[in-house]
């Protein structure tokens, strides 16, 4: 939606009242020279049990400043950081999820154009995917995509795409 010209004339859209109520995050949980795992959420604060049940007791967990990280520092060890201050302060950082989230806006200003609701977490899937394999050369990406594909039956999410309507 284009800003009015004029800055008294412009909705402020930080404010609940002007919020359209679809709005939706993305979290990732990323492992060191690992694997890549997006899931979407209403807020922030609900991805609290999803990082719990998938991160094993023990491990490090690097997050940002947000105060929905909170109450992970009970199961876990945590090292916050805070980027308003900088990117990487003793050792804590959070550049392996900032380069997924920067594939991810890259993809919808580029190629995408849009990302509509109901397929967010495919559009997610699909950049973790392009982060878990940008060191593989296209040839041997486009082999393991269609080798995986051609082993699949229809998708249960994209059948009836086009119709604008869902399988099942």
């Amino acid at each position: 939606m284009r800003p009015e010209n004029l800055a008294a004339d412009r909705v402020d859209r930080r404010l609940a009242e002007n919020q359209s109520g679809k709005r939706k995050v993305v979290v990732v949980v990323r492992e060191r020279d690992g694997r890549t795992l997006p899931s979407v959420f209403e807020s922030e604060d609900a991805a609290t049990s999803f990082i719990r049940s998938r991160v094993a007791k023990g491990t490090v967990v690097h997050a940002d400043e947000s105060p929905a990280w909170n109450s992970l520092h009970a199961k876990f060890s945590m090292k916050r950081i805070n980027h308003q201050e900088g990117f990487s302060i003793d050792d804590a950082c959070t550049n392996g999820a900032e380069s997924f989230f920067s594939r991810m806006r890259r993809g919808e200003l580029g190629h995408h154009h849009h990302i509509a609701g109901i397929y967010f977490a495919r559009y997610a899937q699909e950049a973790a995917w392009r982060e878990d394999h940008r060191r593989i050369g296209n040839g041997d990406q486009a082999e393991g995509v269609i080798g995986l594909a051609m082993g699949l039956g229809p998708s249960i999410d994209f059948c009836g795409y086009w119709q604008r309507t869902k399988a099942g």
